[in-house]
């Protein structure tokens, strides 16, 4: 496998790998590619994905009439009003690296039942319902959430069946580990210019399994390569950037790879992302891989020393923003971490 730094994002025909016959040759061959792609970059872009024409449409269309509204009418849904972390949020409210990221953005997570204020362990409190405008405002708003949800989400348990066999894994094997509480976030993303010494979103892993991310014809998302530049997504009309999360990251030993990516635009862009999650008490043990997986690990010093987003306390502490060690026991504790170093102040004002 390369060993260079990767200088372009590649490009995954999904269509010959639903077309392939399930034990076929060509079909191992191109579950083998997508996850050397996986191993050597962490980013790609998929085409011919199965997603229904115009959902993306519908989706930018409701995110230009939200943003549009007044201030105080999308407030009705803030953020901080929900103790379960959903809704909107207006510019520099969301913190990465302790540094605020200039965007607003609307939140939505897969829908359960709520637990108590004080539930334990403190993740299930994460659990409970979306905050939606009234129709009257927004109308379709729900609607067209739940369908981002549903098919981006079969996309991803595709993917995941993929990548499962290119591990030498069953093909549903993560189908069944994600459980049956999945905890899934949708982001609709709008962000002004982005000023001098700023970002949109600052330099990070996703804290997740997989992303999907219709990114918008505005350029500005950047992905770090091996040697530290940055390289340019390119806009590809009807694709959708797909990443890998740190939870892929660590179960693999780091073999699959969460690659550090920021946003910078010099102009007003909108972009749209599915952020696919397992059951919250998931446990994150190391995949049962064969052992040439490992050995691949050792022999690349970037795999070999790949880091994770740093705790809130650890960024205090003087640790580097990509550059811990630390490795949750189970899905939700990485998102409770999470939450805990992007939105402190209102972590703080609903726990405490």
């Amino acid at each position: 496998m390369s060993s260079a730094p990767f200088d372009r994002i590649p490009v995954v025909d999904l269509g010959p790998l639903s077309e392939a016959p399930r034990s076929s040759e060509a079909r191992r061959e191109l579950v083998a590619r997508l996850c050397r792609i996986c191993h050597e970059v962490g980013f790609f872009l998929v085409v011919n994905h199965g997603v229904s024409d115009g959902l993306c449409d519908d989706v930018f269309e409701m995110m230009h009439r939200f943003f549009a509204l007044p201030h105080e009418t999308k407030a009705l849904i803030d953020k901080t009003k929900s103790r379960h972390f959903r809704g909107w949020e207006p510019v520099g409210a969301e913190h990465t690296n302790n540094r605020p990221d200039i965007r607003e953005q609307i939140d939505w997570w897969s829908e359960w039942h709520a637990h108590p204020q004080d539930a334990e362990p403190n993740y299930l409190r994460l659990l409970g319902p979306n905050q939606w405008l009234p129709e009257e405002v927004l109308a379709g708003q729900r609607e067209l959430a739940l369908q981002w949800f549903e098919e981006l989400g079969d996309l991803a348990d595709r993917l995941l069946s993929d990548l499962s066999l290119g591990l030498g894994l069953p093909e549903d094997h993560m189908k069944h580990y994600f459980g049956d509480r999945p905890m899934s976030l949708s982001k609709f993303i709008h962000y002004p210019p982005t000023p001098d010494g700023g970002a949109g979103v600052n330099a990070h892993h996703d804290t997740g399994f997989l992303t999907v991310l219709a990114p918008g014809p505005t350029a500005g998302l950047q992905v770090q390569n091996q040697a530290g530049e940055w390289i340019d997504v390119p806009f590809l009309e009807g694709s959708f950037v797909i990443n890998l999360g740190e939870m892929l990251q660590a179960m693999t030993g780091n073999y699959l790879v969460a690659t550090a990516h920021r946003v910078i635009t010099s102009c007003e862009r909108y972009s749209a992302g599915y952020f696919h999650g397992p059951s919250l008490d998931a446990s994150l043990a190391p995949l049962p891989l064969d052992d040439r997986f490992a050995v691949a690990v050792a022999a690349s010093p970037h795999h070999n020393s790949a880091g994770f987003m740093a705790l809130k306390e650890e960024t205090d502490a003087g640790v580097g923003d990509i550059a811990s060690n630390y490795r949750p026991r189970t899905y939700g504790e990485q998102l409770w971490n999470y939450f805990s170093r992007s939105y402190p102040e209102n972590m703080a004002l609903h726990y405490g």
